[in-house]
């Protein structure tokens, strides 16, 4: 599998070195190049300089002149330290590579400590997916679960209170966002599934105005978990309702 790109590249070079095989680089000598160079240099990953249409057979994809091979072992990536390990999302039947990865990145953003996506009828964690998130799923601890109600309940386990998004929910700035949380977002067309919905403590909303019905997965997922953010570094909290 290979990453494409400058910052995916950049992302994995500094956040899982040893699982990398190699970086191939087809771009002049510009200082995105060298900044690659001197990421190679200092991690001992093998750099191979080479043409664009060299790079695009061996690594067919859009890769702007730079592109990295993982490891068929790769380590599992880890928890980044400035998350927050008590903010878990929940993502089900995501199909979109972009929509995935434009999630994950939104996690990095509200500093989401953990993020559960449900494996079947998810897209898979490809350098689409990556790319996408322009490197920021190199710093999510992701994991792969084949059965969401069954996550929830352990979570709920572990002490989360759980918070669908829902159209049908509560604003979701009326609710106490504080403690333990975990939050689930549903597929591009039919939302949560119903057994999920059902293992939910609570359904939250986004109230639209105008003539905009909902927004895409990823701008809902950014509203609700930036609100959680507010409310967890001082922020007011929620309104009465």
């Amino acid at each position: 599998m290979f990453v494409y790109g400058f910052h995916p590249v950049r992302e994995a070079l500094r956040r899982r070195p040893k699982g990398l095989r190699r970086v191939l680089v087809a771009r002049r000598g510009d200082r995105r190049r060298r900044e690659i160079e001197a990421l190679c240099r200092r991690h001992g990953v093998r750099l191979e300089a080479t043409s664009g249409a060299e790079l695009a057979r061996q690594a067919p994809g859009s890769h702007n002149g730079l592109a990295a091979e993982l490891r068929s072992d790769a380590p599992a990536v880890g928890t980044v330290a400035a998350a927050d390990p008590d903010i878990v999302v929940l993502l089900e039947d995501i199909q979109d590579p972009r929509n995935l990865g434009a999630l994950l990145r939104v996690c990095v953003g509200a500093g989401v400590g953990r993020v559960l996506v449900r494996d079947r009828g998810s897209a898979p964690l490809s350098a689409t997916v990556t790319r996408t998130s322009a490197g920021a799923a190199e710093w999510l601890d992701v994991e792969r679960v084949p059965n969401a109600a069954n996550a929830l309940a352990r979570l709920k386990d572990e002490g989360f209170w759980v918070y669908g998004a829902a159209g049908d929910g509560d604003p979701v700035w009326q609710v106490d966002l504080a403690g333990k949380v975990a939050f689930c977002c549903g597929g591009e067309e039919n939302g949560l599934r119903p057994l999920t919905r059902k293992r939910c403590d609570r359904l939250v909303a986004l109230p639209m105005a105008g003539r905009v019905e909902s927004l895409n997965v990823a701008s809902a997922a950014a509203a609700i978990l930036f609100e959680a953010r507010r409310q967890r570094l001082g922020g007011d909290g929620p309104g009465e309702g």
